[in-house]
């Protein structure tokens, strides 16, 4: 079963559009976020296998996006054509703090 987003988190960041032609070599072998950043792998059409280290395989889809958690090995495989992206999420505690104006 996958994992939840920890309910303080929030985004702060978003990476482009990626397609089956577009995605980047290093989503595709194993990588992992940084310290305290937690991602949403959010499928806007097709179907992506998302590998979490050896123990764990989820198709996302549209609706079904897949939880990245801090420092935890992972890897996408697009099955077929497919449309994504990745948002980047932290807790308030973790992001730096807004300037006062």
């Amino acid at each position: 079963m996958m994992k939840t987003l920890p309910p303080h988190m929030a985004a702060y960041k978003r990476t482009p559009r990626f397609t089956q032609d577009t995605i980047p070599a290093g989503l595709l072998r194993d990588h992992r976020t940084k310290e305290n950043v937690w991602a949403l792998i959010r499928v806007e059409s097709g179907k992506l296998q998302y590998a979490i280290g050896d123990a764990e395989t989820h198709i996302l889809t549209p609706g079904h996006p897949g939880v990245v958690e801090p420092g935890v090995a992972h890897h996408v495989t697009p099955l077929g054509e497919v449309a994504f992206f990745v948002e980047f999420y932290s807790g308030a505690q973790d992001r730096p703090e807004e300037p006062h104006m």
